[in-house]
């Protein structure tokens, strides 16, 4: 049974946008859980930039991950994987990208851990 979910503007039917949860193995967003219990929901495009959470979110029932589309980061606080889930977004928009490439900044106090969780995060 489909639906037919459309917002009507000034006289023009257009599709109504349609935002994914994060249950189901094909979900548009996942949650990463940092070592704080922050939470952070992004796009699984985004995540898929790291190897590591790849690796746990693919393949058949070989991490819990897998099924629940929720990471648990033990290791990184939330200050850190904030600034990892920038990353992200900032390597998905410029990979590829014909523009010129802006510095990603990183503030010097988180940069050592943040070193060490790309290390840990293949990215």
């Amino acid at each position: 049974m489909e639906q037919n979910n459309a917002i009507q503007c000034d006289q023009e039917v257009q599709p109504a946008k349609v935002y994914g949860g994060i249950e189901g193995p094909n979900s548009q967003y996942v949650k990463l859980v940092s070592s704080d219990n922050h939470e952070f929901i992004i796009k699984r495009e985004l995540a898929l930039t790291s190897g590591t959470i790849r690796a746990m979110l693919s393949g058949p029932g070989v991490y819990a991950e897998n099924e629940s589309n929720v990471v648990y980061f033990r290791e990184i606080p939330s200050h850190v994987l904030q600034k990892v889930c920038q990353y992200f977004a900032y390597k998905v928009r410029y990979t590829h990208a014909a523009t010129e490439i802006p510095e990603f900044p990183i503030p010097p106090e988180v940069a050592l851990e943040l070193l060490m969780a790309a290390n840990f995060l293949d990215c």
